[in-house]
């Protein structure tokens, strides 16, 4: 494994020199999984301890404390245009030996009018050439969380991502990188987590269809094919602090707060041509371990009006709930994927499998 990291960092510190890193690459795994963290707005960093752990920190599989533990999640963006699934399955070793995890991640738009040939070579244009394709990006993650040295309150995580985006006919592209993350439970109740990813960054392969994408009309070529068959993915840091306070014999509640670090210059809060630095919060309230409430806000970022081209500070607030009964829990959340308190909400629906008996 350091041989594979190191010869990784190398290559692609190699490519780094050639201009084809992205501000904006591979963000469809950067979104999280599990209605749990969304609906506290990713505050989860410190305390995902489940099969849902790997997008957000790996660290967290070593808390799974059954034979095994399976995962499902589905939701529309933007009335049913964008669909996101993951599906995830994760099995602890004999003898303390790590947690080791497998995910399937997809994010598709289907049905996009395909327009290219709309106008044929002499300008005239003919409705019929007309047709739709699908974009999808899909994403394998393999997972192994262990507590070095046996030290009962230090966890870490690795992800070793496999990912293919593909653009209809018009072009696909194969990537691989990794995540690593670390959670360290103080003796004093609290929680810390950090989750580095894309920690050698992520390197994707593109390889472009010109004969699709391109068209002529009246001698003059439209639709190019870019320049750059390679793109990379910067690292990004995830930082969280919580901890659990037992309100009474029922109640429970986990507050979270922490730091999302963009290594580039973005609309953030805090923003510099070497890093952007958003905060976000979120709370649980737990009612004997059997029926959840959750908040959280995140994505905290500047933008203009575009009615009195003021700056203001926009955020994305979410809320949902569960419910856990034996082995089985489901949870719901609710966000808004829009800026400036848009109307663009999204639902998130998570099933959650525990099996077997309980690990000592």
């Amino acid at each position: 494994m350091k041989k594979i990291l190191l010869l990784s960092l190398l290559f692609c510190a190699g490519l780094s020199q050639s201009q084809i890193v992205r501000k904006y690459s591979n963000e469809f795994l950067s979104i999280g999984a599990g209605a749990r963290g969304l609906a506290m707005g990713g505050a989860v960093i410190s305390n995902q301890g489940d099969v849902y752990s790997p997008m957000w920190n790996p660290a967290g599989l070593i808390d799974i404390d059954r034979d095994w533990q399976g995962a499902a999640m589905h939701a529309e963006y933007f009335e049913s245009i964008a669909k996101y699934d993951y599906l995830a399955f994760a099995k602890p070793f004999d003898n303390n030996a790590g947690v080791f995890a497998i995910s399937i991640v997809r994010l598709g738009v289907d049905n996009i009018l395909n327009t290219t040939q709309l106008i044929d070579s002499e300008g005239n244009i003919d409705y019929d050439k007309i047709t739709s394709f699908s974009q999808s990006d899909y994403a394998a993650l393999l997972s192994y969380a262990f507590r070095p040295g046996g030290d009962h309150r230090l966890a870490v995580g690795v992800n070793a991502k496999l990912v293919y985006r593909n653009v209809g006919k018009f072009a696909s592209g194969y990537g691989f990188g990794f995540d690593v993350g670390v959670l360290y439970n103080a003796d004093n109740g609290w929680n810390y987590g950090a989750m580095l990813r894309d920690a050698t960054t992520t390197v994707n392969f593109w390889t472009v269809n010109q004969g699709e994408l391109s068209t002529v009309v009246n001698g003059e070529e439209f639709n190019p094919a870019p320049a750059d068959k390679l793109e990379i993915t910067m690292p990004k840091l995830n930082l969280g602090i919580s901890r659990n306070y037992e309100i009474n014999r029922d109640l429970e509640l986990t507050p979270e707060a922490g730091l999302n670090v963009d290594f580039a210059k973005t609309a953030a809060m805090i923003s510099t041509d070497f890093a952007s630095i958003t905060p976000y919060a979120g709370a649980e309230l737990r009612f004997q371990d059997m029926i959840f409430v959750r908040l959280g806000v995140n994505r905290f970022q500047t933008i203009t009006d575009i009615e009195d081209l003021k700056r203001k500070v926009s955020f994305q607030p979410s809320a949902g709930i569960g419910i856990k009964y034996q082995g089985l829990t489901l949870d719901y959340a609710i966000t808004n994927s829009g800026i400036g308190g848009s109307n663009f909400y999204s639902n998130f629906f998570s099933l959650k499998l525990d099996m077997g008996n309980f690990r000592n």
